[in-house]
Protein backbone atom coordinates (compact mmCIF):
# COMPACT_ATOMS: atom_id res chain seq x y z
CA UNK A 1 0.00 0.00 0.00
CA UNK A 2 2.99 2.32 0.25
CA UNK A 3 2.73 3.11 -3.45
CA UNK A 4 -0.87 4.30 -3.18
CA UNK A 5 -1.30 7.66 -4.94
CA UNK A 6 -2.84 10.53 -3.01
CA UNK A 7 -3.90 13.89 -4.35
CA UNK A 8 -4.54 17.12 -2.47
CA UNK A 9 -8.13 18.22 -1.92
CA UNK A 10 -6.99 21.75 -1.04
CA UNK A 11 -9.44 23.35 -3.46
CA UNK A 12 -12.50 21.51 -2.22
CA UNK A 13 -13.45 23.85 0.59
CA UNK A 14 -13.66 26.98 -1.48
CA UNK A 15 -15.01 25.05 -4.45
CA UNK A 16 -18.00 23.55 -2.69
CA UNK A 17 -19.05 24.48 -0.49
CA UNK A 18 -28.56 17.38 14.69
CA UNK A 19 -31.13 16.41 11.04
CA UNK A 20 -32.77 19.16 13.20
CA UNK A 21 -35.46 21.75 12.85
CA UNK A 22 -36.38 24.35 15.42
CA UNK A 23 -40.11 23.63 15.15
CA UNK A 24 -40.11 19.84 15.02
CA UNK A 25 -43.02 18.53 17.04
CA UNK A 26 -43.22 14.98 15.76
CA UNK A 27 -42.24 12.20 18.12
CA UNK A 28 -41.13 8.93 16.59
CA UNK A 29 -38.78 6.07 17.29
CA UNK A 30 -37.73 3.57 14.69
CA UNK A 31 -34.91 1.06 14.62
CA UNK A 32 -33.22 -0.16 11.47
CA UNK A 33 -30.80 -2.88 12.53
CA UNK A 34 -28.82 -1.12 15.23
CA UNK A 35 -29.60 2.38 13.95
CA UNK A 36 -31.82 4.33 16.28
CA UNK A 37 -33.78 7.33 15.04
CA UNK A 38 -35.34 9.63 17.55
CA UNK A 39 -37.21 12.89 17.13
CA UNK A 40 -38.19 15.27 19.90
CA UNK A 41 -39.72 18.69 20.13
CA UNK A 42 -36.59 20.12 21.69
CA UNK A 43 -34.98 23.47 21.00
CA UNK A 44 -33.31 22.03 17.91
CA UNK A 45 -36.28 19.91 16.88
CA UNK A 46 -35.71 16.42 15.63
CA UNK A 47 -32.44 14.58 15.99
CA UNK A 48 -31.06 11.37 14.60
CA UNK A 49 -28.91 9.16 16.79
CA UNK A 50 -26.52 6.71 15.20
CA UNK A 51 -25.27 3.90 17.38
CA UNK A 52 -22.44 1.85 15.97
CA UNK A 53 -23.16 -1.81 15.39
CA UNK A 54 -20.80 -4.66 14.68
CA UNK A 55 -23.06 -5.91 11.90
CA UNK A 56 -25.18 -3.20 10.24
CA UNK A 57 -27.25 -4.48 7.32
CA UNK A 58 -27.15 -1.19 5.43
CA UNK A 59 -25.82 2.23 6.33
CA UNK A 60 -28.07 5.20 6.83
CA UNK A 61 -27.44 8.05 4.42
CA UNK A 62 -26.26 11.24 6.13
CA UNK A 63 -28.31 13.79 4.21
CA UNK A 64 -26.17 16.89 3.83
CA UNK A 65 -28.75 18.62 1.66
CA UNK A 66 -31.43 18.32 4.35
CA UNK A 67 -29.10 19.43 7.14
CA UNK A 68 -27.83 22.36 5.05
CA UNK A 69 -31.41 23.48 4.37
CA UNK A 70 -32.17 23.41 8.08
CA UNK A 71 -29.08 25.51 8.78
CA UNK A 72 -29.97 27.98 6.02
CA UNK A 73 -33.46 28.32 7.51
CA UNK A 74 -31.89 29.07 10.91
CA UNK A 75 -29.58 31.66 9.32
CA UNK A 76 -32.49 33.31 7.51
CA UNK A 77 -34.24 33.87 10.83
CA UNK A 78 -31.14 35.41 12.43
CA UNK A 79 -30.35 37.63 9.42
CA UNK A 80 -33.91 38.96 9.45
CA UNK A 81 -33.78 39.55 13.20
CA UNK A 82 -30.48 41.40 12.87
CA UNK A 83 -31.81 43.62 10.11
CA UNK A 84 -34.95 44.47 12.07
CA UNK A 85 -33.12 45.06 15.36
CA UNK A 86 -30.06 47.10 14.31
CA UNK A 87 -30.53 47.71 10.60
CA UNK A 88 -27.47 45.67 9.60
CA UNK A 89 -27.41 43.11 6.79
CA UNK A 90 -24.43 40.72 6.77
CA UNK A 91 -22.27 41.20 3.69
CA UNK A 92 -20.00 38.73 1.84
CA UNK A 93 -17.48 39.77 -0.81
CA UNK A 94 -16.17 37.22 -3.30
CA UNK A 95 -13.07 37.77 -5.44
CA UNK A 96 -12.85 35.63 -8.57
CA UNK A 97 -9.65 35.66 -10.63
CA UNK A 98 -9.68 34.16 -14.11
CA UNK A 99 -12.37 32.48 -16.19
CA UNK A 100 -12.43 28.89 -14.92
CA UNK A 101 -15.94 27.59 -15.52
CA UNK A 102 -15.99 25.51 -12.36
CA UNK A 103 -14.91 28.47 -10.21
CA UNK A 104 -17.52 30.71 -11.85
CA UNK A 105 -20.17 28.08 -11.11
CA UNK A 106 -19.12 27.81 -7.48
CA UNK A 107 -19.20 31.60 -7.07
CA UNK A 108 -22.64 31.76 -8.68
CA UNK A 109 -23.92 29.09 -6.30
CA UNK A 110 -22.53 30.98 -3.31
CA UNK A 111 -24.24 34.19 -4.44
CA UNK A 112 -27.54 32.36 -4.83
CA UNK A 113 -27.12 30.89 -1.36
CA UNK A 114 -26.50 34.35 0.08
CA UNK A 115 -29.63 35.69 -1.56
CA UNK A 116 -31.68 32.78 -0.23
CA UNK A 117 -30.90 33.71 3.39
CA UNK A 118 -30.86 37.50 3.03
CA UNK A 119 -27.08 38.02 3.08
CA UNK A 120 -25.78 40.74 0.77
CA UNK A 121 -23.13 39.54 -1.67
CA UNK A 122 -20.65 41.46 -3.79
CA UNK A 123 -18.41 40.02 -6.48
CA UNK A 124 -15.18 41.27 -8.04
CA UNK A 125 -14.01 39.54 -11.21
CA UNK A 126 -10.42 39.98 -12.30
CA UNK A 127 -8.69 38.79 -15.45
CA UNK A 128 -6.56 35.65 -15.46
CA UNK A 129 -3.46 37.71 -16.23
CA UNK A 130 -4.09 40.44 -13.67
CA UNK A 131 -1.34 41.27 -11.22
CA UNK A 132 -1.18 40.05 -7.67
CA UNK A 133 -1.26 43.70 -6.61
CA UNK A 134 -4.71 44.08 -8.16
CA UNK A 135 -6.04 41.20 -6.10
CA UNK A 136 -4.45 42.62 -2.94
CA UNK A 137 -6.00 46.01 -3.68
CA UNK A 138 -9.47 44.47 -3.91
CA UNK A 139 -8.91 42.66 -0.62
CA UNK A 140 -7.75 45.89 1.02
CA UNK A 141 -10.88 47.72 -0.11
CA UNK A 142 -13.12 45.04 1.36
CA UNK A 143 -11.06 44.93 4.56
CA UNK A 144 -11.87 48.64 5.02
CA UNK A 145 -15.55 48.39 4.01
CA UNK A 146 -17.76 48.28 7.16
CA UNK A 147 -20.67 46.80 5.18
CA UNK A 148 -18.60 43.71 4.33
CA UNK A 149 -18.29 41.12 7.08
CA UNK A 150 -16.73 38.27 5.13
CA UNK A 151 -14.18 38.06 2.31
CA UNK A 152 -13.70 34.97 0.16
CA UNK A 153 -10.97 34.57 -2.44
CA UNK A 154 -12.07 31.81 -4.81
CA UNK A 155 -9.43 29.12 -5.24
CA UNK A 156 -7.48 28.02 -7.16
CA UNK A 157 -5.64 31.19 -8.12
CA UNK A 158 -3.57 31.53 -11.33
CA UNK A 159 -0.13 29.97 -11.07
CA UNK A 160 1.71 33.30 -11.19
CA UNK A 161 0.18 34.39 -7.88
CA UNK A 162 1.36 33.66 -4.35
CA UNK A 163 -1.73 32.05 -2.84
CA UNK A 164 -0.39 32.25 0.71
CA UNK A 165 0.40 35.95 0.39
CA UNK A 166 -3.09 36.69 -0.92
CA UNK A 167 -4.94 34.67 1.71
CA UNK A 168 -2.83 36.26 4.45
CA UNK A 169 -3.98 39.70 3.26
CA UNK A 170 -7.60 39.00 4.23
CA UNK A 171 -8.40 40.58 7.59
CA UNK A 172 -8.60 37.86 10.22
CA UNK A 173 -11.88 39.43 11.40
CA UNK A 174 -13.37 38.80 7.93
CA UNK A 175 -11.66 35.50 7.12
CA UNK A 176 -14.89 33.51 6.73
CA UNK A 177 -13.05 30.79 4.81
CA UNK A 178 -10.93 30.23 7.93
CA UNK A 179 -7.68 30.08 5.97
CA UNK A 180 -5.72 32.79 7.77
CA UNK A 181 -2.71 31.27 9.58
CA UNK A 182 -3.76 32.90 12.85
CA UNK A 183 -7.14 31.19 12.66
CA UNK A 184 -5.52 27.83 11.87
CA UNK A 185 -2.95 28.42 14.63
CA UNK A 186 -5.65 29.13 17.19
CA UNK A 187 -7.51 26.03 16.04
CA UNK A 188 -4.40 23.96 16.75
CA UNK A 189 -3.81 25.35 20.25
CA UNK A 190 -5.62 24.22 23.36
CA UNK A 191 -7.28 27.07 25.19
CA UNK A 192 -7.44 29.25 22.08
CA UNK A 193 -10.46 29.79 19.87
CA UNK A 194 -10.26 30.65 16.15
CA UNK A 195 -12.50 33.41 14.90
CA UNK A 196 -13.50 31.13 12.02
CA UNK A 197 -13.17 27.44 11.19
CA UNK A 198 -12.65 26.35 7.54
CA UNK A 199 -16.03 25.65 6.00
CA UNK A 200 -15.68 22.08 4.76
CA UNK A 201 -14.18 20.61 7.97
CA UNK A 202 -16.70 22.60 9.99
CA UNK A 203 -19.47 21.09 7.86
CA UNK A 204 -18.11 17.58 8.45
CA UNK A 205 -18.19 18.00 12.23
CA UNK A 206 -21.61 19.66 12.06
CA UNK A 207 -23.00 16.61 10.26
CA UNK A 208 -21.66 14.37 13.02
CA UNK A 209 -23.20 16.63 15.66
CA UNK A 210 -26.57 16.89 13.97
CA UNK A 211 -26.76 13.13 13.58
CA UNK A 212 -25.72 12.72 17.22
CA UNK A 213 -22.62 10.71 16.38
CA UNK A 214 -20.54 10.37 19.51
CA UNK A 215 -17.00 11.67 18.92
CA UNK A 216 -15.51 11.82 22.41
CA UNK A 217 -13.18 8.92 23.08
CA UNK A 218 -13.68 7.43 19.60
CA UNK A 219 -10.95 6.49 17.15
CA UNK A 220 -11.04 8.78 14.11
CA UNK A 221 -9.06 8.59 10.89
CA UNK A 222 -8.67 11.51 8.49
CA UNK A 223 -7.48 10.52 5.03
CA UNK A 224 -5.63 13.48 3.52
CA UNK A 225 -3.67 16.32 5.12
CA UNK A 226 -4.44 19.41 3.03
CA UNK A 227 -4.43 22.77 4.79
CA UNK A 228 -8.05 23.35 3.82
CA UNK A 229 -9.70 20.03 4.69
CA UNK A 230 -7.55 17.27 6.16
CA UNK A 231 -5.47 19.07 8.76
CA UNK A 232 -8.28 21.28 10.17
CA UNK A 233 -10.63 18.29 10.22
CA UNK A 234 -8.10 16.38 12.32
CA UNK A 235 -7.71 19.35 14.65
CA UNK A 236 -11.49 19.66 15.06
CA UNK A 237 -11.82 15.95 15.87
CA UNK A 238 -9.04 16.30 18.42
CA UNK A 239 -10.89 19.22 20.00
CA UNK A 240 -13.87 16.88 20.32
CA UNK A 241 -11.64 14.46 22.29
CA UNK A 242 -11.32 11.84 19.57
CA UNK A 243 -8.10 9.88 19.15
CA UNK A 244 -7.01 10.94 15.67
CA UNK A 245 -4.79 9.36 13.03
CA UNK A 246 -3.97 11.02 9.69
CA UNK A 247 -3.44 8.94 6.55
CA UNK A 248 -1.30 10.56 3.84
CA UNK A 249 0.86 9.70 0.84
CA UNK A 250 3.72 8.35 2.98
CA UNK A 251 1.58 6.17 5.23
CA UNK A 252 2.73 2.57 4.86
CA UNK A 253 -0.35 0.71 6.07
CA UNK A 254 -3.39 2.94 5.39
CA UNK A 255 -5.85 0.05 5.18
CA UNK A 256 -4.90 -1.34 8.59
CA UNK A 257 -5.04 2.06 10.29
CA UNK A 258 -8.34 3.01 8.68
CA UNK A 259 -9.91 -0.30 9.69
CA UNK A 260 -9.50 0.72 13.35
CA UNK A 261 -11.57 3.89 12.95
CA UNK A 262 -15.00 4.50 14.41
CA UNK A 263 -15.17 7.70 12.33
CA UNK A 264 -13.58 8.21 8.91
CA UNK A 265 -13.24 11.54 7.11
CA UNK A 266 -11.92 10.96 3.59
CA UNK A 267 -10.52 13.96 1.70
CA UNK A 268 -7.85 13.01 -0.84
CA UNK A 269 -9.50 13.40 -4.24
CA UNK A 270 -8.92 9.74 -5.19
CA UNK A 271 -12.11 8.11 -6.56
CA UNK A 272 -13.24 5.01 -4.68
CA UNK A 273 -9.90 4.67 -2.90
CA UNK A 274 -11.37 3.48 0.40
CA UNK A 275 -12.80 0.02 -0.17
CA UNK A 276 -15.09 -2.02 2.00
CA UNK A 277 -12.12 -3.98 3.34
CA UNK A 278 -10.76 -0.76 4.86
CA UNK A 279 -13.85 -0.17 6.99
CA UNK A 280 -14.62 -1.31 10.52
CA UNK A 281 -18.19 -2.63 10.80
CA UNK A 282 -20.42 0.11 12.18
CA UNK A 283 -18.06 3.00 11.38
CA UNK A 284 -19.42 6.42 10.41
CA UNK A 285 -18.01 7.81 7.16
CA UNK A 286 -17.85 11.43 6.02
CA UNK A 287 -16.76 11.45 2.36
CA UNK A 288 -15.44 14.84 1.24
CA UNK A 289 -14.23 13.70 -2.18
CA UNK A 290 -16.05 14.74 -5.34
CA UNK A 291 -14.44 13.01 -8.29
CA UNK A 292 -15.70 12.73 -11.88
CA UNK A 293 -15.43 9.24 -13.40
CA UNK A 294 -16.33 8.25 -16.94
CA UNK A 295 -19.82 6.86 -17.34
CA UNK A 296 -21.23 6.55 -20.88
CA UNK A 297 -24.71 6.02 -19.45
CA UNK A 298 -24.68 9.36 -17.62
CA UNK A 299 -26.15 12.42 -19.39
CA UNK A 300 -22.81 14.25 -19.28
CA UNK A 301 -20.68 11.20 -19.94
CA UNK A 302 -19.45 11.09 -16.36
CA UNK A 303 -20.73 10.77 -12.82
CA UNK A 304 -19.47 11.99 -9.47
CA UNK A 305 -18.12 9.61 -6.86
CA UNK A 306 -16.41 10.08 -3.53
CA UNK A 307 -13.11 8.91 -2.12
CA UNK A 308 -14.98 5.98 -0.55
CA UNK A 309 -16.49 3.17 -2.59
CA UNK A 310 -20.10 3.83 -1.59
CA UNK A 311 -21.55 0.53 -2.80
CA UNK A 312 -19.17 -1.44 -0.59
CA UNK A 313 -19.08 0.96 2.35
CA UNK A 314 -22.85 1.20 2.78
CA UNK A 315 -22.97 -2.53 3.51
CA UNK A 316 -20.46 -2.21 6.35
CA UNK A 317 -20.71 1.30 7.84
CA UNK A 318 -23.51 2.42 10.13
CA UNK A 319 -23.80 5.79 8.33
CA UNK A 320 -22.21 7.47 5.32
CA UNK A 321 -22.51 10.70 3.38
CA UNK A 322 -23.56 10.31 -0.27
CA UNK A 323 -21.70 11.95 -3.14
CA UNK A 324 -23.11 14.30 -4.25
CA UNK A 325 -25.51 15.55 -1.59
CA UNK A 326 -23.38 15.02 1.49
CA UNK A 327 -20.57 17.38 2.45
CA UNK A 328 -20.89 19.74 -0.53
CA UNK A 329 -24.10 21.52 0.55
CA UNK A 330 -22.71 21.81 4.07
CA UNK A 331 -19.66 23.75 2.88
CA UNK A 332 -21.79 26.57 1.52
CA UNK A 333 -24.04 26.48 4.59
CA UNK A 334 -20.98 26.89 6.82
CA UNK A 335 -19.79 29.83 4.69
CA UNK A 336 -23.13 31.54 5.30
CA UNK A 337 -22.90 30.66 8.99
CA UNK A 338 -19.40 32.13 9.27
CA UNK A 339 -20.53 35.33 7.54
CA UNK A 340 -23.41 35.72 9.99
CA UNK A 341 -21.09 35.01 12.93
CA UNK A 342 -18.72 37.70 11.67
CA UNK A 343 -21.49 40.29 11.35
CA UNK A 344 -22.78 39.49 14.83
CA UNK A 345 -19.28 39.76 16.31
CA UNK A 346 -18.44 43.04 14.58
CA UNK A 347 -21.73 44.65 15.67
CA UNK A 348 -21.91 43.01 19.13
CA UNK A 349 -25.25 41.45 18.25
CA UNK A 350 -26.46 38.43 20.18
Amino acid sequence: MASMMFTDCSSISSSLLHVNGRRGAILFRHCVGQLRLRSTASARGCSISIRCSSSPSSATSIDGKAVAKTIRDEITVDVSRMKESIGVVPGLAVILVGDRKDSATYVRNKKKACESVGIKSLEVRLAEDCSEEQVLKSISCFNDDPSIHGILVQLPLPSHMDEQNILNAVSIEKDVDGFHPLNIGRLAMRGREPLFVPCTPKGCIELLHRYNVEIKGKRAVVIGRSNIVGMPAALLLQREDATVSIIHSRTKNPEEITREADIIIAAVGQPNMVRGSWIKPGAVIIDVGINPVDDPNAPRGYRLVGDVCYEEACQIASAITPVPGGVGPMTIAMLLSNTLISAKRIHNFE
